[in-house]
């Protein structure tokens, strides 16, 4: 890993964005050109950058992204946080303080 940041109050817009979606536009928006609908991205969070040869690994991105989630578990786990990967989704996912899933890693490439 290249390096962790914590960003200021933006969201970030996929391709399949629809502005009426965007119930709440209280912070600036940047078309990310990736694809999905709106993320948030603000204090509290963490963003990894992770930079690495995919030639070297395989140019598979369903593989790239599966190997992401497991480093996430993984690192989670260090931390004593219980995270899994959900078939069908993209991401990981922990319990909330009221026992019910949560998302707690996203995952953009």
């Amino acid at each position: 890993m290249v390096g962790v940041r914590e960003p200021p109050p933006v969201y970030t817009a996929g391709t399949s964005a629809a502005q009426d979606e965007l119930l709440d536009p209280r912070f600036e928006v940047v078309e990310a050109g990736r694809g999905g609908r709106y993320t948030y991205h603000g204090p509290g969070q963490r963003i990894g950058y992770v930079l690495l040869d995919l030639s070297r690994r395989g140019r598979d991105v369903r593989r790239f992204v599966h190997g992401l989630e497991q480093w996430v578990i993984a690192t989670l786990a260090g931390f004593g946080v219980e995270s899994w990967a959900a078939d069908g989704r993209v991401g990981t996912w922990t319990r909330d303080v009221d026992g019910r899933e949560a998302k707690i890693g996203a995952i953009g490439v």
